[in-house]
């Protein structure tokens, strides 16, 4: 059996937060609004970018504007790196991952193109046999079936998957589809989203955590 680690992306494999907060407060700044702060935008993080869009206008008290999130998705900071970088660990558990034969993927609600981009800036695109982004399939996360067709994608299987995440969507969505998950510690999410789930503490963590829910 194909053994699987399906990832998140922001907050799980990419500390993404500060290109992020600074694309949407150039993007919310069109409609000549006030900027978030750094954790302000870290917790709007995981929905995908309409949500987040939506979440930075109502706090200002105004309603999604499609002119906003087109503003968003045309900032390079959102697809090419400039202050994301992989969290400490992570490139070198890929490549541990990998020699002990698991197959790797990225589910994220992140739209694919920009996903791919941002990997492929950082050179971790060719860890993927697949990439299932938040627009690749009709549902995203927490729908089990945005998991399904990521897995399928990358030629693996419930029974063999493990996700691994640091927001509620990621747990839910792999409870939805049948697999265990680990939750990130490091990431964005707070601990009571784990909702039970083992919690890594840093990347290091992984490979035996893995290794003991796949053997």
């Amino acid at each position: 059996m194909i053994r699987t680690a399906v990832f998140d992306l922001d907050g799980t494999l990419l500390d993404s937060a500060p290109d992020i907060h600074a694309a949407l407060n150039r993007a919310i700044a069109t409609r000549g609004l006030q900027p978030y702060t750094l954790p302000e935008v870290t917790a709007m993080i995981g929905d995908g970018v309409q949500v987040l869009v939506t979440r930075a206008l109502a706090g200002r008290g105004l309603p999604f504007d499609p002119a906003v999130l087109a503003a968003l998705m045309a900032d390079e900071a959102i697809s090419h790196a400039r202050d994301t970088a992989p969290f400490p660990g992570i490139p070198e558990v890929l490549e541990s991952l990998s020699d002990q034969g698991w197959r790797l993927a990225v589910c994220t609600n992140k739209p694919e193109a920009a996903a791919r981009a941002l990997l492929g800036s950082l050179g971790l695109a060719g860890h993927f046999a697949a990439i299932g982004g938040g627009d690749s399939f009709p549902v995203r996360k927490p729908d089990p079936g945005h998991l399904r067709a990521t897995l399928a994608a990358g030629g693996g299987s419930p029974e063999g998957a493990v996700m691994i995440g640091d927001h509620r969507n990621d747990v839910q969505a792999a409870a939805g589809a049948g697999l265990p998950c680990i939750f990130a510690g490091w990431g964005y999410g707070t601990p009571a989203m784990a909702e039970g789930a083992p919690i890594a503490v840093r990347p290091a963590d992984l490979p035996g955590l893995l290794a003991a829910l796949r053997p």
